[in-house]
């Protein structure tokens, strides 16, 4: 009799904790609770603690209360001009209306692929409106934008709130990028090309300015040079002027010595009369022939 009562002394305490645990539930902090009655929303619970349901024919559903993330797999784009390229983009939300979000969606996983879905029809829809040039330039951020806004406006609905929609990355598509290189390169070599032929173009102008100066200036220092020797050298004849006016024996001498002086120093052989003008001022002073003796 007494094993009889342990027996279902057991079985009524296993049966009050089977009640316990279908009853009470604890929400953690980074949580909110949605309670479903026969698979039907009925309360959300939102403040972490315990909390409690009608056993066996109310289920809890837990959603993450934190800033959440989806990266979404890179797909294909066409672009405006027919350029296809591969964009990897992912969000971020967080779930503001968990009953509603329970209604509309039910769970995360099932919230993912919807957000897929929509994320590549704002990507074709907005890219596909657009060249590729615009991707690297300033309009890459307007562009993100439109795609953010077109993504909030389809999830309105589900009780979620997308914070933001950013480009991982945007490249072309490998069959297209060789493609592009190559005219990119061509491209490139075109413009070097042309850098070079400017380059020389402006040195030759360069070095036709610079001869035309030289030639000015070589001209203008030689002309000035002409000038100064001409002065220089009437200077020199009035100074000369000056001085044979003043003594012009003494100017004759002076001459006649320095006309000595350059002929007799090279070593030039001379074959003349001793009695010759040349060396008049020898014989006398003044540079005076003597009268010649009468012959025997």
């Amino acid at each position: 009799m007494r094993q009889g009562l342990v027996v279902g002394l057991v079985g009524s305490l296993a049966v009050v904790a089977i009640v316990v645990w279908q009853t009470l539930f604890v929400v953690d902090r980074r949580q909110m609770a949605t309670v479903l009655q026969f698979g039907a929303p009925v309360k959300v619970v939102t403040a972490p603690g315990l909390n409690w349901k009608l056993p066996f024919i109310q289920d809890v559903l837990f959603f993450d209360n934190r800033l959440l993330d989806y990266d979404a797999e890179a797909q294909e784009v066409t672009m405006a001009d027919q350029r296809r390229m591969m964009v990897d983009a992912y969000a971020r939300y967080s779930i503001v209306d968990p009953l509603r979000f329970a209604q509309a969606i039910g769970s995360i996983p099932q919230f993912n692929q919807r957000l897929h879905s929509i994320m590549s029809s704002s990507l074709r829809n907005v890219l596909g409106r657009e060249p590729f040039a615009a991707l690297l330039s300033p309009r890459r951020a307007e562009i993100m934008s439109r795609v953010r806004d077109e993504v909030i406006a389809e999830t309105s609905g589900f009780g979620v709130e997308v914070r933001d929609v950013r480009f991982v990355r945007a490249d072309l598509h490998p069959d297209n990028s060789a493609a592009i290189f190559r005219r990119m390169q061509t491209e490139r070599e075109r413009e070097a090309r042309e850098a070079r032929a400017q380059g020389s173009e402006t040195a030759q102008r360069i070095r036709a300015e610079a001869e035309r100066e030289r030639t000015v200036i070589l001209a203008e220092a030689q002309r000035q040079s002409q000038i100064t020797r001409g002065q220089g050298e009437a200077e020199q004849t009035r100074v000369l002027a000056e001085a044979f006016g003043q003594d012009p024996g003494f100017y004759d001498f002076t001459r006649s010595l320095e006309a000595q002086r350059r002929a007799l120093g090279e070593g030039t052989t001379m074959v003349i009369t001793p009695d010759g003008d040349f060396f008049r001022f020898f014989r006398d002073m003044q540079g005076q022939s003597p009268t010649a003796p009468a012959k025997k």
